[in-house]
């Protein structure tokens, strides 16, 4: 009887030490957990702190992107609009010259003068004109060549037509060829070359 209560007593004493350590080995392990989630959360705050502290670093570089742009357009904008004024500017100005003109034509053709220019061959028969030039003001009014007319008529018009009043220039450029005949038969294949200027005035509403 002895013999089992003492075996008892061993047993009771066994399963109390075995309890003890499985609940050690719990509360260690409940430790471990703990210590490990703590970690985790650590960690997820540092990783979420540092993308925070990313997106907060490249958000003013993504104003700056934008401010240059907007400087780059602004420049862009006002060149443009210079531009436009200056094209503006220009083209009144065209304006103004084609109403000038307009009204200068206009009062020439109304109230203007007339202009009869006749060229008169005073040249022995020894020569012929092969080619005759006539400019008025620097533009061109009368131009022939080797045309046999030229030499034929005594006189021919060059221009008759309406002028503007006041002061004018005619030049004439004239152009003989030689057409010697017995002891001035060396004149022949020979070139002149003759260059006048003549200047005139031209009263308003009368003919010259």
């Amino acid at each position: 009887m002895r013999r089992w209560m003492a075996l008892g007593a061993m047993v009771a004493w066994l399963l109390a030490v075995s309890a003890s350590g499985v609940a050690a080995q719990a509360a260690t392990s409940s430790g471990d957990s703990t210590q490990t989630a703590a970690a985790s959360s650590d960690a997820a705050g540092g990783d979420a702190a540092a993308t925070a502290d990313a997106t907060a670093t490249a958000a003013p570089a993504g104003d700056g992107g934008s401010e240059v742009d907007a400087g780059t357009y602004s420049v862009r904008l006002r060149d443009l609009e210079q531009r436009v004024n200056e094209l503006k500017e220009q083209i009144f100005r065209s304006k103004a010259r084609l109403s000038l003109l307009a009204e200068t034509v206009l009062q020439g053709a109304v109230g203007g003068a007339q202009a009869l220019i006749v060229h008169e061959n005073q040249m022995s028969a020894s020569y012929k004109l092969v080619k005759a030039v006539y400019a008025l003001d620097g533009a061109p009014i009368f131009n022939k060549s080797d045309d046999a007319t030229l030499s034929e008529k005594s006189e021919f018009d060059v221009y008759n037509g309406s002028i503007v009043p006041g002061e004018h220039t005619l030049t004439v450029n004239l152009e003989y060829r030689g057409h010697g005949y017995g002891i001035f038969s060396y004149l022949k294949g020979y070139r002149f070359k003759v260059r006048s200027n003549y200047s005139f005035t031209a009263p308003e509403g009368r003919a010259v």
